[in-house]
């Protein structure tokens, strides 16, 4: 598994042709307008991280790409095909689109291995035998395979979302979208969950985050984006956003978390 201490360098990883593409979205939650024409492009193999203050959009974002969320005008495609509405198509698509939420959402009356084998069964119509074995060759790959027979509550937390990732990756998705993954866990859980999404991204996963772990976004991320008030203010390489931000509310948030 990745090491957090080594810095690992986005730019050595190549990205190819665009994957998810955001064209003018808008969505309001009755008068609250949360997205205001949202333009983004995420590349095949990049790693975007989605940042901003509380109430900026970001989360509501990261829920309209597999569409639990809906939107009011615009299109969002995935691989060039826009979002379907509902049934088979919807579900395929949710295959397509991976999601690791902030509370892990795991089938708490399931076994870990339950949990992982699911879905490829369900919905991709895998063998018992065949979701196993894929299901076992995750848990080893996010470190919890010793976990395969426990319930959820039997878990830390920061194990039970290694196993929301794993679930996730069962399904082989396109792209993985992540909404403040760690922020409910205690914080000695957060750098191994942290691991396992660097390893990821490392291995070329296409990977939207919406994350407060800065330095996760400085050693993952191709690019960071800063969303304010439903919109994207500024996006730019890690480097850059963190040590040149252009607009003063980039620069007014990253003075807040980063003296803290």
């Amino acid at each position: 598994m990745a090491d957090l201490e080594v810095q690992t360098d986005p730019s050595t990883r190549s990205v190819g042709d665009p994957l998810v593409v955001l064209e003018h979205v808008d969505k309001h939650f009755g008068e609250l307008h949360v997205l205001q024409d949202v333009n983004l492009t995420v590349h095949r193999g990049e790693v975007v991280v989605v940042i901003g203050p509380s109430g900026s959009g970001k989360s509501t974002l990261c829920r309209t790409i597999n569409r639990l969320e809906t939107i009011d005008s615009g299109t969002i495609t995935i691989d060039g095909t826009p979002l379907p509405e509902e049934g088979r198509a919807l579900a395929r698509l949710r295959a397509d689109v991976g999601m690791v939420f902030q509370s892990f959402n795991l089938f708490a009356h399931r076994s870990v291995l339950d949990n992982v084998t699911l879905g490829p069964r369900k919905v991709k119509g895998a063998s018992r035998s065949q979701a196993r074995e894929q299901a076992t060759a995750l848990l080893e790959r996010v470190g919890v395979a010793n976990q395969a027979d426990k319930l959820p509550a039997q878990l830390s937390g920061g194990q039970q979302q290694r196993v929301a990732i794993a679930r996730a990756l069962a399904m082989d998705p396109q792209v993985m979208l992540f909404d403040e993954p760690t922020s409910a866990l205690d914080p000695e859980m957060i750098n191994e969950v942290l691991d396992v999404m660097v390893s990821l991204a490392e291995q070329g996963m296409t990977m939207i985050v919406v994350t407060h772990e800065m330095g996760f976004a400085r050693r993952a991320a191709h690019r960071v984006v800063f969303m304010d008030g439903g919109q994207i203010v500024e996006e730019a390489d890690p480097e850059t956003f963190f040590t040149a931000p252009r607009s003063a509310r980039a620069r007014d948030f990253l003075s807040k978390i980063l003296t803290h």
